[in-house]
């Protein structure tokens, strides 16, 4: 198995940025293959042994689930923001120390944006795709420089890493466009690479990753 690696970024601030609160994207189904819901187990306690805290979509389902019971469970702190018109369907956690029942899709996301220094992106369906490459344009966009990561588990964001090349490789990513984003192939390696990111946000970055694998 390849080490985690940066792949490709856009220059950011040369300001180091505090790393106190993760935004997690996930699933709100556990998927088929264990090692996933594993995963958001061991996530979740990694984050609160660090002494950080989550951010999320308030969901008590799937690996959403999992990953903030675990940070409960482990003495870290939970916050949640959900749809009104998500609570029942998502089953809204109400152990979470701070919920944040908003009135729709955009506010949710405007504001796990506002609370969260990064962003992991664990396994998921097409609303985790939809809030991982907003992050991703607005990060292409200049509108802002926090760590972007896809937890790469068992190759499962593979075929969108090789979409992206795909669409550099076409032209449709241009010079000066370039996105900025992250890929660990290990629970272990997501929380240092953030912080490595947030300690110097304007290192060069590697392109090894994509070599390596396409």
């Amino acid at each position: 198995m390849a080490d985690s690696k940066t792949v490709r970024g856009a220059a950011g601030s040369d300001q180091a940025r505090t790393l106190a609160h993760v935004c997690v994207y996930c699933g709100s189904s556990p998927g088929t293959d264990p090692t996933f819901a594993e995963a958001a187990d061991r996530f979740g306690a990694l984050l609160a042994e660090r002494g950080l805290g989550l951010v999320y979509g308030g969901g008590d389902v799937g690996l959403m689930g999992i990953v903030a019971r675990s940070v409960l469970r482990n003495g870290g702190h939970v916050t949640g923001i959900i749809p009104d018109f998500l609570r029942r369907r998502e089953n809204m956690l109400d152990d979470a120390q701070e919920t944040v029942v908003v009135p729709d899709m955009h506010t949710r996301k405007r504001l796990m944006f506002e609370r969260s220094d990064a962003f992991v992106a664990l396994p998921g369906g097409v609303g985790t795709l939809e809030e991982l490459v907003e992050q991703m344009t607005w990060a292409q966009l200049g509108r802002h420089t926090k760590p972007i990561l896809l937890l790469d588990l068992k190759g499962f964001w593979r075929p969108l890493i090789t979409l992206l090349a795909h669409m550099r490789l076409n032209g449709f990513i241009r010079p000066g466009l370039e996105l900025n984003y992250q890929v660990a192939e290990r629970v272990e390696d997501v929380l240092p690479m953030l912080e490595a990111a947030c300690r110097h946000p304007a290192r060069p970055v590697n392109e090894a990753f994509v070599d390596q694998h396409f």
